[in-house]
């Protein structure tokens, strides 16, 4: 079951004097299809329904009642009417179209029993009271039923005949208790990655108090960012947040409950555990891994590109370097042992993934940063100056050319 109003988080008052921390979800109020005159129109037939049923009552004055009781229950048997009809438009069309399976299947069976209490010595009075007993309870049954098993029909097998349920699938998810301590998962959702319904279990967010409530500091500090987030999550105006109150008291391990929440609402579950991501692969939850967006969103770096980074420590073998990208990738150099504490130009060998991140493996060469020492242009123009003294000066001759020049002759 799911609600739109949680529970109030409390720090213990010895480690904080912060104010309570509300985690009261923002309902999202959707616009009523259609234009301003649908509402009265509404209002028109709502008022024609319900002085219809009170004229009739007053007519017909059922159960022996008097002019004036019959119209009161007419009235009141119209209101509950509009009521019911108001609680309807909330479900959504799988829940109606199981609670009509249900109370049709309900309604066929407790036919079928009556069929047997006609062949049996049961005086007609108790007989016609088992049957409409029977009838009432086989009908509310299967209402129930079918309307709590709703969620599981998949409209998209009718061939696009209810295609106004085909955006809300996949639109529950449920947030486990590692991304919210995390962080980006706020972020995430600011940057509109995330829409729907955003579900945090019960046990979740008690998990998340028990941290909020830590001696230790430091799981103090996260459990009180974890419930920053929260709350950041809930402002945000294109997200609906909702508490799931769904608590599956036989199952002791919060990751298996989380993979149960989610089969049941058919919802994504947004985590960064990398068991987590693993089991509930195997049993067919679709998982939003906020790692593998991290690592998705990385620029991308080729074999044979140019890139400077700083040299932060010493690496495993022998004469490497470590250094790190803005993002936190690793990177590998070769050559780089004394280079460190220092920016240097690399070139890439290679990248490898692996299920932590993405390395980078790079070599820094030594020759590449040595810059050949440009000549200056007074000594260069002494010595070109020299060359012509000593070539228009009393030294060697220069060369006899070997041919002629055109305009000479013999004399």
């Amino acid at each position: 079951m799911l609600r739109t109003s949680g529970p109030v988080v409390r720090t213990s008052s010895s480690t904080t004097s912060d104010p309570a921390v509300p985690i009261k979800p923002t309902v999202i109020a959707r616009p009523e299809s259609g234009d301003v005159g649908t509402f009265w129109d509404i209002l028109a037939f709502r008022t024609i329904f319900v002085v219809v049923c009170t004229g009739a009552a007053f007519h017909f004055q059922p159960f022996g009642l008097s002019p004036r009781s019959g119209a009161i229950a007419g009235f009141l048997f119209a209101i509950s009417v509009v009521l019911f009809e108001l609680r309807l438009r909330k479900a959504s069309l799988r829940r109606l179209i199981g609670a009509a399976i249900g109370s049709i299947l309900g309604i066929f069976g407790a036919y079928l029993i009556s069929l047997i209490f006609t062949h049996t010595t049961i005086p007609v009075s108790t007989r016609s009271f088992f049957s409409l007993a029977i009838f009432l309870v086989m009908t509310y049954i299967g209402l129930a039923l079918g309307a709590n098993k709703g969620d599981m029909l998949n409209l998209q097998a009718f061939g696009g005949v209810f295609g106004s349920e085909r955006n809300t699938k996949h639109s529950f998810k449920v947030l486990d208790t590692s991304v919210i301590i995390d962080g980006r998962v706020g972020d995430i959702a600011e940057a509109l990655f995330l829409d729907g319904t955003i579900i945090i279990p019960h046990f979740v967010l008690r998990e998340l108090q028990l941290v909020a409530d830590s001696a230790d500091p430091l799981k103090r500090q996260r459990g009180r960012r974890g419930l920053e987030v929260l709350q950041r999550i809930q402002k945000m105006p294109h997200l609906e947040v909702q508490i799931a109150e769904d608590d599956f008291a036989h199952i002791p391990d919060v990751d298996m409950k989380l993979i149960e929440l989610a089969k049941r609402y058919d919802a994504k579950v947004v985590t960064n555990d990398f068991n987590l991501n693993k089991v509930a692969t195997l049993q067919g939850i679709e998982i939003m891994n906020v790692n593998l967006l991290a690592n998705a969103l990385k620029p991308v770096v080729l074999p044979g590109e140019t890139m400077r980074v700083f040299i932060l420590r010493e690496g495993k073998e022998y004469n490497q370097g470590v250094a790190y990208l803005d993002d936190g990738t690793m990177v590998v150099v070769d050559g780089a042992r004394k280079m460190i504490n220092k920016t240097v130009d690399i070139s890439v060998t290679s990248v490898h993934q692996t299920t932590a991140g993405k390395m980078i493996f790079g070599r820094y060469d030594e020759r590449g940063e040595q810059v050949p020492r440009p000549v200056p242009i007074a000594s260069a123009d002494a010595q070109a100056t020299g060359r012509a003294a000593e070539s228009s000066g009393g030294g060697e001759r220069p060369p006899r050319p070997l041919y002629p020049e055109s305009g000479s002759g013999r004399s």
